[in-house]
C-alpha cells in the first residue's frame, strides 16, 4: 500500500493536559513490536510562565514494565535538548525519532520552573508495519 495511513500507527504516550507545577509528565510505554521505526511528536499549547523550561528523556527497555535506561545519543534522530522547549515556544510542535534496537521505549517531559499552565501533549508515530493495513 502507498499511502502513509496504512503503513503507521499512532499512540497516544502524554495525552493533552495541562501542566501547573514542576511534575514530571511521564508517558505510556510504547512497545515497538510489528514496526520498524518510530517517531515521537510532542505539541504544545500557550504557554503562561514566564520562565519554564521543558526537557525531554527518552528511555529504552527490553522489559515493558523495568529496566528502563537513557537512550544513546547515537540512537536517536535529533536530539533530547532539541526536542525540549522553553517558556517561550507557544504552540510549538517538536519531534526526536528512535532508531535503537530495544522494544520498548518510553517518554518523560520535565519541567523546571513552571508555576503556570503549560498544556502539552505527545504522540508516538510507529512505521515500516510488518503486517499492512497497520492499525
Amino acid at each position: 500500500m502507498r499511502d502513509l495511513a496504512s503503513n503507521i500507527a499512532i499512540r497516544a504516550v502524554i495525552a493533552p493536559a495541562v501542566v501547573a507545577d514542576n511534575t514530571a509528565a511521564v508517558g505510556s510505554v510504547i512497545d515497538r513490536h510489528g514496526f520498524d521505526s518510530l517517531a515521537y511528536v510532542i505539541a504544545t499549547g500557550t504557554l503562561a510562565d514566564a520562565d519554564a523550561t521543558f526537557a525531554v528523556l527518552l528511555e529504552e527497555s527490553d522489559a515493558s514494565g523495568s529496566g528502563f535506561t537513557a537512550v544513546a545519543d547515537a540512537d536517536l534522530i535529533g536530539t533530547e535538548a532539541l526536542a525540549g522547549f522553553t517558556y517561550a515556544d507557544d504552540g510549538a510542535v517538536r519531534k526526536l525519532g528512535y532508531i535503537g534496537h530495544k522494544r520498548y521505549t518510553r517518554l518523560t517531559i520535565t519541567p523546571t520552573g513552571n508555576s503556570g499552565s503549560a498544556p502539552l501533549a505527545a504522540v508516538a508515530v510507529l512505521g515500516h508495519a510488518s503486517a499492512r493495513p497497520a492499525s
